[in-house]
């Protein structure tokens, strides 16, 4: 892959410089690492492809190294209060979790400039693929469409993390332009910018579903319907109208998986939650894409109990659910029992004798060809995707929107019971709004748990779970299970302190830090 060479303390980019990739899915094969100028790449039509893979690449930073033990995916789910760790070398993850963390952070580093440079490349494709010699109209509005939706998913990250943030929307040539010490957008600024892209997006001839893991439209319009799920909320607080416009996109793909159940749908098993054979299909809408041996899922590690020499491919155990969590699941659910979400034992050495683990640990993301399995050894390369958009999820942003739009219908009894109803748990029937709202949150918080939306819903509802009473209390001044007691400060984080140094124009910092 060619990659984006970023030398200015402000980890802002320069268009001069692209991460390159190209195949099936192409951008999983890598490249001779050299730096690109823009003046002479974009020359034939190919390059658009080239150019927005680069821009999917970028994703894969979720699972890329925090220092020892950690991977920067981790700060979600460490800010949720359903998980721990079972080390403590890495004093970055360790403050996540007891809610220490400062703008030194690694983690807040690299989470801002790695989305920073997956926002550069988006931009460089959008400015250049029109451009591109004998490009036919339709192929660039496609790549500009995909370009723009990964663009809008970055800023969306963002934008949840630290509230208001530089907004750069055109390739930087220079390292002395003025766009490399930016001043901040205001939140309603950068969703404005998020909505534009996620519109154009739905309208570039996208696909309804796409096999390689590239966008797809239903992939477009989940992303929309969560966007504007989370500009109802805090800190926007649109409400009726955008909670109207939320339900109303995710009802666009509920109705599509209606008409074509065999490729939008919820899984029969939850072990296709991590098969192999089923990435990029059915249940699941929009992933990381990696490939065992040429870009392998290094965060596969992390879910596992540390340091028991179960699996083929290692253990970290540095995410790690909480029992108070655990124990608030219903009676009877499926997602608790063995080797669905958790699991307790597995075999020694991947495909030996069972051996009992201390405690559950996370099996949502177990990659079974990289770990093993009894008669197979295990390969030791995790080449198992990431999910970043599940049908579930759409099913549940459905449920939420519809009732705070006017109370639990029947279309949204019948979202929520279908995730219920895979989890062998009864259906949901006669119920106030305020107790729906309630009830789907829960579903959210065990549906949706380890895939880095807790914390999110956490700071747009203003809500926390409590596990012990399976009810929820404010954010601020509430008690995580984990027994931080949360701010107001921290319902956004401090700016990393490089940057904030580096650029007076980013100043001042968050509230509180």
């Amino acid at each position: 892959m060619k990659r984006f060479n970023y030398k200015h303390t402000t980890h802002l980019l320069l268009a001069g410089s692209l991460w390159l990739a190209a195949g099936c899915s192409d951008f999983l094969n890598e490249k001779d690492p050299s730096n690109i100028a823009p003046a002479t790449f974009f020359t034939v039509p190919e390059h658009a492809q080239a150019a927005v893979d680069g821009t999917y690449e970028n994703l894969r930073f979720h699972g890329d190294g925090a220092g020892i033990f950690s991977a920067n995916f981790q700060m979600l789910d460490a800010f949720s209060g359903t998980a721990e760790t079972e080390t403590g070398q890495n004093s970055d993850l360790n403050n996540l979790y007891s809610f220490q963390h400062t703008g030194d952070n690694l983690h807040l580093s690299q989470w801002w400039r790695q989305l920073y440079e997956g926002i550069g490349n988006a931009n460089l494709a959008i400015e250049k693929i029109p451009t591109i010699p004998a490009i036919k109209e339709a192929d660039s509005k496609k790549w500009v469409g995909q370009a723009k939706f990964l663009r809008a998913f970055h800023y969306f990250w963002l934008v949840r993390l630290w509230g208001d943030v530089p907004l750069l929307t055109k390739p930087i040539y220079s390292y002395t332009a003025p766009e490399v010490t930016p001043g901040r957008a205001t939140v309603a600024e950068v969703y404005a910018l998020i909505e534009a892209d996620l519109l154009d997006a739905e309208n570039a001839g996208l696909p309804w579903t796409d096999l390689a893991g590239r966008a797809s439209l239903s992939a477009v319009k989940s992303l929309l319907a969560n966007v504007y799920l989370t500009e109802a909320g805090y800190p926007l607080s649109k409400g009726g109208e955008y909670y109207q416009k939320a339900a109303a996109k995710a009802k666009e793909v509920i109705d599509y998986s209606i008409a074509n159940p065999g490729q939008v749908n919820l899984f029969g098993s939850y072990d296709d939650l991590h098969n192999n054979a089923t990435e990029n299909r059915i249940e699941h809408i929009f992933q990381i894409q990696y490939a065992a041996g040429i870009a392998n899922s290094n965060y596969q590690s992390y879910f596992l109990p540390n340091n028991t020499n179960i699996t083929a491919s290692g253990e970290v155990g540095t995410t790690v659910p909480t029992a108070s969590f655990l124990d608030s699941f219903e009676a009877g659910d499926k997602r608790v029992e063995e080797k669905q979400f958790f699991f307790s034992s597995y075999y020694a050495g991947g495909d030996g004798a069972v051996f009992p683990l201390n405690k559950p640990y996370i099996f949502k993301h177990f990659d079974v060809i990289a770990n093993g399995s009894p008669g197979n050894s295990g390969t030791g390369n995790a080449g198992l995707n990431y999910p970043l958009i599940r049908f579930a999820e759409v099913l549940l942003t459905y449920a939420e929107a519809q009732n705070e739009s006017g109370g639990p219908s029947v279309e949204a009894y019948a979202a929520v019971n279908r995730i219920r109803s895979r989890a062998n748990l009864a259906d949901l029937s006669g119920l106030s709004q305020s107790q729906f709202r309630e009830a789907v949150w829960r579903e959210r918080w065990h549906e949706l748990c380890y895939e880095g939306i807790t914390w999110f819903d956490m700071v747009r509802l203003r809500k926390i779970y409590k596990d012990d009473t399976s009810t929820f209390e404010d954010f601020v001044g509430g008690t995580l299970s984990t027994a931080v007691v949360l701010q107001q400060k921290h319902l956004l984080l401090p700016l990393p302190a490089g940057d904030f140094r580096n650029n007076p124009n980013l100043r001042p910092d968050n509230p509180g830090w």
